[in-house]
């Protein structure tokens, strides 16, 4: 993983918690499942053998996935006072007549759907860095669209 990864306090928690998890409680069970379907004999032809190595190898595969992403994480913290869009931003945007809160994220905690917008994502790449007042630009499939930033959080 390449780069500093953006993300809530909240988040961060909740991945350190499952990080836990996995390294203790899930890599017991899998070892304990490895061990149950050795006793079964043959491995060449033990489904539940081959099932728990599957498990294993997605238990190992999170786990360093976590690892990685959590030595590289800068916590998000609610800034006051700042006057151009960064991660961490809760921005008011107006397009057309319409008007829309987003707040800025890290990619790994994006959710459009919950107006969670990624800074690498071409809506939060053109936000970053602009002031109350400005117009945005953004190239979209359908064309241009135009946004006004009416608010910074």
């Amino acid at each position: 993983m390449a780069g500093k990864q953006y993300l809530s306090k909240e988040r961060f928690d909740e991945l350190t918690a499952e990080l836990a998890e996995l390294k203790t409680t899930k890599r017991n069970e899998v070892a304990q499942r490895l061990r149950t379907a050795k006793e079964y004999g043959d491995l060449s032809e033990n489904s539940e053998y081959a099932e728990a190595r599957e498990e294993q190898a997605s238990v190992e595969t999170r786990i360093a996935e976590l690892g990685d992403l959590l030595k590289n994480v800068e916590i998000l913290t609610k800034s006051k006072g700042i006057d151009a869009v960064q991660v961490g931003s809760v921005i008011t945007v107006k397009k057309g007549g319409k008007e829309m809160t987003y707040t800025v994220v890290g990619s790994y905690e994006a959710d459009p759907l919950a107006g969670k917008i990624s800074d690498e994502s071409p809506l939060g790449k053109a936000f970053l860095g602009k002031k109350v007042g400005d117009k945005v630009n953004v190239d979209a499939p359908a064309g241009k669209i135009t946004y006004e930033i009416l608010k910074i959080g």
